[in-house]
């Protein structure tokens, strides 16, 4: 077998970037690795498929293994890896976001004679609760009225609420909500942008069932054909480019689902005017959206966990939202927010110029970034004040996050600490590993125009499991490749409702099955 060594090694300001192609790279004295991982991408469900594998000395640098690991591709969430890093770089670990009541109204006794402000910065994690909170500061001030209008002011942000080459048929589903900087999240794992649909069954056998909606507000509209009966289960779906969710199927069960809203500035506005009035505080001008004044005095405000903190969540379960935000807080906009965080990515070993990003998360079809690239964050990141939070942050081998369910019962259990990344087509996995002889590695594994019948996970468990295993005095056994019936396997066969389970081209996390 001929093994074919790393190209060239070209100096940036920052570090090093490889570049490579063709097949596997070797260091010298392990043959074995290479053969075994070479066989691993010899499997033939990736016949036709583009792959990218990278794997590196995680002190030195030094490569162990290398296919096309300079070719640059679609990464999905592991691009998650890079922003989270320029943003721990950018804005710091201690970076928290604001969410002010203002106005440059005077006070007549209870009442405030002008506009009532809500401003906000793109806090992600905000609750109908918090906002419950700032209206009672407020009313513990002795303020009962408003003689102006509630003002929201999320001009913090621009108003493109979505990633450039993001897919329309995304729009529903709570991995893919808008970008606002008035936001709230319905649940612990801060799904900005959505809220959340409940489904109870209704009295009697063939009633419709009872839906309601957390927080309760009057921008959504619910559409409900679901019915008291079978167990078809419960479709829930917001119509596309209006806040109608439509909700159908049948069940005899409570069940919940996130929906995404169009437009989370207004949900915002709904969510908290109802709180003024809970707290008694009645608005006379009604509500509009505007800037807050120059000057404007700060009545009550909240503020977020740190960046630091927000890593974790973001991490562990691939949150898109957190991602968009890290971006925009950076720049305002997706397009500026990417050049200031560019900023940082010659120090992790990024040269711009030969990437192409325009979101935070991943999900636009438009980014491009290589294995090598993503290895020298890994590599880079070790230097950083901030890396014991961002590593602890990472999913872990079949204990949490992302990877839960993955590589249980071997040498990769509790080892492999990694960045899944899942699309159409698309699956990636990128992390830490430290071998039996103790030397820590960095990986990234990068799997393009997949077929959609073969699951890719399985190939990024089987180079991760024998990259744990390396030096152990007998060979470990590593996941069966399995294929699911991911679609179709034929153009005559019709494609089928893959089972939730199953499914690879979404992060587990997104749909609950992890």
């Amino acid at each position: 077998m001929k093994f074919r060594v790393l190209g060239a090694v070209v100096a940036v300001a920052a570090g090093v970037t490889l570049t490579s192609s063709g097949g596997g790279a070797v260091a010298a004295g392990n043959e074995a690795l290479t053969r075994d991982l070479d066989a691993i991408l010899a499997d033939p469900g990736l016949q036709g498929a583009d792959i990218g594998v990278t794997v590196r000395d995680a002190n030195t640098g030094e490569v162990v293994y290398t296919r096309s690991g300079g070719r640059r591709s679609q990464v999905g969430s592991n691009l998650k890896v890079l922003t989270t890093a320029a943003a721990l770089d950018l804005l710091g670990p201690d970076y928290r976001w604001k969410t002010e009541l203002k106005s440059s109204g005077a006070r007549n006794g209870s009442t405030l004679n002008g506009d009532l402000v809500l401003r906000g910065t793109g806090d992600p994690t905000m609750s109908a609760s918090r906002y419950q909170a700032l209206a009672a500061t407020l009313k513990n001030s002795g303020v009962t009225t408003i003689s102006g209008a509630l003002v929201l002011d999320d001009t913090a942000f621009d108003s493109q609420p979505y990633g450039l080459g993001w897919a329309w048929d995304d729009e529903p589903y709570s991995y893919s909500a808008e970008t606002s900087a008035l936001t709230l999240s319905p649940d612990a794992k801060f799904s900005a942008g959505t809220v959340v649909v409940r489904v109870k069954p209704g009295a009697a056998t063939g009633d419709p069932v009872q839906v309601s909606v957390e927080p309760a507000n009057d921008q959504v509209q619910i559409q409900n054909t679901a019915t008291t009966n079978g167990d078809a289960g419960i479709s829930v779906e917001r119509e596309h480019g209006t806040n109608v969710i439509k909700v159908s199927g049948s069940t005899w069960v409570e069940t919940t689902a996130l929906s995404t809203v169009k437009d989370p500035t207004g949900l915002v506005g709904s969510v908290f005017r109802k709180a003024l009035e809970q707290n008694g505080i009645q608005v006379q001008g009604g509500v509009r959206r505007g800037a807050a004044p120059q000057g404007a005095a700060v009545l009550a405000s909240d503020e977020s966990m740190t960046l630091g903190q927000l890593i974790n969540p973001l991490l562990k379960n691939s949150n898109n939202m957190l991602a968009e935000v890290l971006v925009k807080s950076a720049g305002g906009s997706f397009t500026n927010g990417v050049n200031q965080l560019s900023r940082k990515w010659a120090g992790l070993g990024i040269d711009p110029n030969w990437v192409e990003i325009f979101d935070g998360s991943g999900m636009s079809r438009m980014d491009e970034i290589s294995p090598d690239d993503l290895t020298s964050v890994l590599i880079k990141g070790k230097t950083r004040p901030w890396f014991g939070t961002w590593s602890a942050s990472l999913p872990v081998a079949g204990r949490d996050g992302t990877l839960v369910n993955r590589m249980k019962g071997t040498k990769a259990e509790g080892n492999v600490q990694a960045k899944t990344g899942s699309m159409s087509g698309v699956s990636a996995l990128t992390g830490y590993v430290t071998t039996q002889t103790g030397r820590q590695l960095v990986f990234s594994i990068v799997q393009n125009n997949l077929v959609l019948w073969f699951s890719p996970k399985t190939i990024e468990d089987k180079i991760a499991v024998r990259l744990a295993s390396d030096g152990a005095t007998t060979t470990m056994a590593t996941p069966k490749v399995e294929s699911v019936p991911q679609q179709r396997k034929a153009p005559a066969q019709d494609r089928k409702k893959v089972p939730a389970k199953e499914r690879y081209d979404v992060e587990c996390s997104w749909i609950g099955t992890c």
